[in-house]
């Protein structure tokens, strides 16, 4: 979840960030003489970014190759409290990334699954049946063409 509001970044953590992009398993020490900062110092601004929801650092997979054959955006369009909506979707562990948005649907979930037979039961038994879920579309990704992780530097 992310905390309320911007955080400035100066040009150090920007550069830590930056750092951390290119590769999430670099040592602290290398960093810190990229950016010239001691291993510690290092160490203490990638925990308050941490911390402080600006960045996380994790291992990010491909689903093919982990048995998640199919990955898809549903749109939703619902009535009443969006974000009491938004909330349910984010107990669904299929579900990676949720959006309020405006337009024509008013959620947007990303789900990966193993199978269309997966699929089907997540959005007829798990998403449909949320309070408020008035309809939904689906979008199966034929092609993932660009997925970049690196607009937090810029």
């Amino acid at each position: 979840m992310r905390s309320p509001g911007p955080h400035p970044l100066d040009d150090v953590s920007r550069a830590i960030i930056e750092q951390l992009q290119e590769d999430g398993r670099r040592p602290y020490a290398t960093i810190g003489k990229a950016v010239g900062l001691s291993e510690a110092a290092v160490r203490q601004r990638v925990q308050k970014l941490v911390d402080g929801g600006v960045m996380q650092i994790v291992a990010v997979t491909d689903p093919m190759q982990i048995g998640f054959a199919r990955q898809a955006m549903i749109s939703i369009q619902a009535t009443g409290d969006v974000e009491a909506i938004a909330d349910k979707l984010a107990q669904i562990d299929e579900v990676d990334y949720i959006v309020v948005t405006a337009g024509s649907f008013d959620l947007l979930a990303e789900v990966v699954v193993r199978d269309d037979a997966h699929l089907l039961r997540l959005v007829n038994e798990r998403i449909r049946s949320i309070d408020g879920v008035v309809r939904t579309e689906s979008f199966l990704y034929l092609k993932l063409v660009k997925q970049t992780y690196n607009w937090g530097a810029r």
